[in-house]
């Protein structure tokens, strides 16, 4: 992707315009998992088409799933039974997704052959360990040709994964959890999943995996011991569901909502879900403490906004990913804000906490880095480069910024293609504008 400069517009006037977002990333990636184990081929809509969803699909074709578009669905066809003897050797590259890089090396388990796996430079850099430990747990072989506990290994898959109980820190990611979740109904026999980190960020998401997993027939149930130690079991046995539609991406509607609590007006997103696990859906509730009126009418959300945004002291540690939006206009309140609960977001992208601190104070916003909070302090603020350390969320959310910033130019605005593959042109139509500025 091309590192061009964007200069974010400012917006004239209060906003007003329906979005529609498309389908959510994390829920996509993993009816794509889940489809490629199934009993049976599945039909997929609402899918997102980014480049997160394409290194997926590469991913699972490689590994022998056939997956076809056929009108608005994505048909899957699953993973064939394992061969006999070892096939030749595979190499997935993961780019810079978290789901590709977490997720697929469990399946790539039930290959009977070789898989190694790669990414782009910044994914060197994101912890692994979990995801090695667990396939080392579960009698998979795994070599490690990088630094340890990072990419690149290899994946040495006989066609099996054992099952049974084994222990899992998932303290910097959520996705160490619901990998193992995800394959669970194909082990040899039952799974049993024990978290023993410090911390358990974006347990929604977990909660969200369950939820999809259940729809696809598997049992699945989570509980907590005396001591508060969360459990997770997931039952060997068939894995049966009919077609699937996806819900939009409510961490997506986020920038969007935003512009109308910087610029004023109204913005409506359409389908949004009456019933969700995704994380995104706090944005109804962290938003109307910051300034917004939310309401619902008939299938959407409709957010209202004077302009007037309000410091928040909130605790992110269950919705992390809602971070840049939330900073991005804790950075135009009226008062101080402090985000707790991010410390597990110093393993995304990028450590998205020294990012957002290093960006907003170079913008004029006096922001206080702890090894996993953020403090930020409003003030007057002018434009410069705002970079984006090939993160998709700090890409939006200089965006959000610029509506009332002048000369606030994004870095590599591309970087928004991991979830939103054209989110300058929802931008600019939001605003009712072109690249110009003029009026259309």
């Amino acid at each position: 992707m091309s590192e061009v400069t964007w200069t974010a517009l400012v917006a004239g006037g209060p906003v007003d315009a329906l979005v529609r977002v498309p389908g959510s990333k994390s829920l996509t990636a993993r009816w794509m998992m889940l489809s490629a184990i199934a009993d049976a081929p599945t039909a997929l809509t609402g899918v997102l088409v980014s480049r997160d969803t394409r290194l997926m699909r590469d991913a699972l074709e490689r590994l022998g799933a056939t997956l076809s578009v056929e009108g608005e669905a994505l048909r899957v066809t699953p993973l064939p039974p394992p061969a006999e003897h070892a096939e030749g050797p595979i190499e997935i590259h993961t780019g810079l997704a978290g789901t590709v890089m977490r997720f697929v090396p469990l399946l790539a388990a039930l290959h009977h052959g070789d898989v190694s796996f790669t990414g782009d430079e910044s994914a060197l850099l994101r912890p692994m360990g979990p995801a090695i430990q667990a396939l080392r747990s579960l009698g998979v072989e795994v070599t490690e040709t990088g630094e340890p506990g990072h990419l690149p290994f290899v994946v040495h898959g006989r066609g099996r994964l054992a099952g049974g109980s084994i222990d899992v820190d998932a303290s910097a990611s959520s996705q160490f959890i619901s990998n193992l979740l995800l394959v669970g109904a194909r082990c040899d026999q039952d799974l049993r999943v024990r978290h023993v980190g410090d911390s358990l960020p974006s347990l929604p998401h977990i909660e969200m995996t369950m939820t999809e997993m259940r729809r696809a027939g598997i049992d699945v149930s989570h509980s907590q011991e005396p001591d508060g130690t969360h459990v997770w079991t997931v039952r060997s046995g068939p894995i049966a569901f009919g077609d699937v539609r996806i819900e939009p991406d409510l961490s997506n509607a986020g920038p969007f909502l935003a512009a109308a609590l910087v610029a004023g007006g109204e913005i409506e997103i359409a389908d949004w879900p009456r019933r969700t696990d995704q994380p995104g859906d706090a944005f109804r509730t962290l938003l109307a403490r910051m300034g917004g009126e939310f309401w619902r009418e008939d299938e959407d959300v409709c957010v209202r906004g004077t302009g007037v945004i309000h410091g928040i002291d909130a605790d992110l540690s269950a919705t992390g990913e809602l971070t840049p939006t939330i900073a991005a206009l804790a950075a135009l309140a009226d008062s101080p804000s402090h985000l707790r609960g991010i410390k597990h977001l110093r393993g995304h992208e990028t450590d998205r906490i020294h990012a957002l601190a290093t960006e907003l104070s170079k913008l004029g916003c006096r922001t206080v880095e702890h090894e996993g909070s953020l403090e930020i302090h409003p003030g007057p603020l002018t434009g410069c480069e705002f970079e984006t350390y090939q993160d998709h969320r700090m890409a939006t959310a200089g965006a959000i910024i610029g509506l009332r910033v002048p000369d606030v130019r994004v870095v590599d605005v591309a970087t928004t293609q991991k979830t939103l593959p054209d989110f300058v042109g929802m931008w600019l139509a939001m605003l009712h504008t072109d690249e110009a500025g003029e009026a259309r």
